[in-house]
């Protein structure tokens, strides 16, 4: 006998619900009709659903990611690093509680206290007619970060292969859905053939037929909820292997328009603009925002990083701030518009003479005008680089807080975590540092606020 299995997968959402609607109704319509030729079918998420620069997922802090998935009838899901580094430790351990579907995500688990009761290492479907397949999953390897929030990550290759080679003689299919991006996926495959496909995320990669490495299938549906995977397997009960193995994405935005897209938007929007309605401080005036040059608004975020961090001083980008500070009444949602992003404070510490080069770095022409995509960043451009309590005179002496600098002293730069991971300065991925976690730059302006202003 012959069966003919149906997989549809969907990665990298990151809370772009544009074409949430009909992307589901395109998967359900093709799930009935699988079902009534007796064709069965699955529904896997591969992390990084949610997005709290959303301000449905901001408020009901990825609840709401967790409703839409068991509506849709997702089957299983593993986590992404918005999933895991973005929300509390207590919010992630909650996160799933009321989910329908299964999590999978085999090398995380908390550095103290039990296991969530919805985290497994794997699971195993199983069709109408016996298949079994064996599904594991992993996250990305952000372990300096989950660390900060009480998870411990271990390598994730090693822990999926070890699983891989328990689960082929148990079951008749292993397939595994990985958060890790396209080199690890690729890597993987390379060392373990005992996997059929590897569902792939992290790295937006898009891969329209999917790609066989060591006989193993990779897929890659982008970014943002632009396409749904359909991956086709066609099973041998007599020989016990799957004699086919074809992958083919679909364009969201070319399938028929749902009735009601709109409304579900807005709907959703105005769910989590009234969450987010909760007044937390007074303001007497109006504080500017600007991209190209120091504004009010920077001057007032800086301070609010020195005083969370009693650094020595500060830089970050002016583009980071999308929205001026009103006058009156500032609610959650106000802070959310202007500060969107998953991103944390960082604490470096660098000589003088490390300091002096990264301010001479911070002056590249060419970052203004950048259009930044990714490392937390949900802004359109870059801006100019800003920096606070540290600047260089006319003699090209570096000055820290209104004095000459100690080129050899010790100096704490606060700045954001995206700068961290060596795009920008390559030496901050080397130097001493301290991420500040769970709290995001938001987070960290509104304490300020509530301390200046009330």
């Amino acid at each position: 006998m012959l069966e003919t299995i149906h997989i549809f997968h969907t990665n990298d959402v990151h809370s772009h619900f544009e074409y949430w609607t009909r992307m589901q109704a395109f998967i359900k319509k093709q799930r009935l009709e699988y079902a009534k030729l007796g064709e069965p079918s699955f529904l896997f998420d591969i992390g990084d659903h949610l997005d709290r620069s959303n301000i449905y997922t901001e408020a009901t802090l990825g609840k709401g990611n967790v409703q839409l998935l068991n509506e849709a009838q997702y089957d299983v899901v593993t986590i992404g690093n918005n999933e895991g580094i973005t929300l509390s430790f207590e919010e992630l351990y909650s996160l799933y509680d009321d989910a329908n579907f299964e999590v999978v995500a085999a090398n995380i688990e908390p550095i103290k206290g039990d296991a969530p009761k919805w985290l497994k290492p794997y699971t195993i479907l199983t069709t109408k007619y016996g298949t079994n397949i064996g599904v594991i999953g992993a996250t990305a390897l952000f372990d300096v970060f989950y660390n900060e929030l009480n998870w411990r990550l271990t390598e994730p290759r090693k822990v999926l292969k070890k699983l891989a080679e328990q689960l082929k003689d148990e079951v008749d299919i292993v397939v595994c859905l990985s958060h890790l991006g396209i080199t690890e996926d690729e890597l993987l495959a390379s060392e373990c053939s005992s996997i059929d496909v590897i569902f792939g995320s992290h790295t937006h990669h898009l891969l329209d037929e999917g790609k066989l490495v060591n006989h193993v299938l990779l897929t890659g549906c982008g970014k943002f909820g632009q396409y749904t995977g359909h991956l086709t397997l066609q099973f041998d009960h007599e020989s016990k292997k799957i004699i086919k193995k074809e992958e083919m994405v679909i364009e969201n935005a070319l399938l028929p328009e749902i009735e009601g897209e709109g409304k579900f938007l807005e709907e959703i929007s105005e769910t989590g603009k009234q969450l987010l309605q909760t007044p937390i401080f007074q303001t007497a005036k109006y504080y500017n925002k600007e991209w190209f040059h120091y504004s009010q608004l920077s001057k007032l975020f800086a301070q609010s990083v020195l005083d969370f961090t009693n650094a020595d001083c500060t830089m970050f980008n002016a583009g980071i701030l999308l929205d001026s500070l009103k006058k009156g009444t500032i609610t959650n949602y106000d802070i959310h518009k202007i500060l969107p992003h998953p991103i944390n404070l960082c604490v470096i510490e660098l000589t003088g003479r490390e300091l002096k080069e990264v301010y001479l770095q911070a002056q590249n022409e060419e970052w203004p005008l950048f259009e930044l995509k990714g490392l937390g960043f949900r802004g359109s451009i870059f801006g100019k680089m800003l920096t606070y309590e540290f600047s260089i005179n006319n003699k090209r002496e570096l000055i820290v807080r209104g004095e000459a600098a100690d080129l050899n002293k010790i100096y704490q730069l606060a700045t954001l975590d995206m700068f961290t991971f060596g795009y920008f300065f390559p030496t901050f991925k080397y130097a001493k540092k301290k991420y500040y976690l769970p709290m995001f730059l938001r987070d960290i302006f509104i304490d300020y606020g509530k301390k200046t202003f009330n």
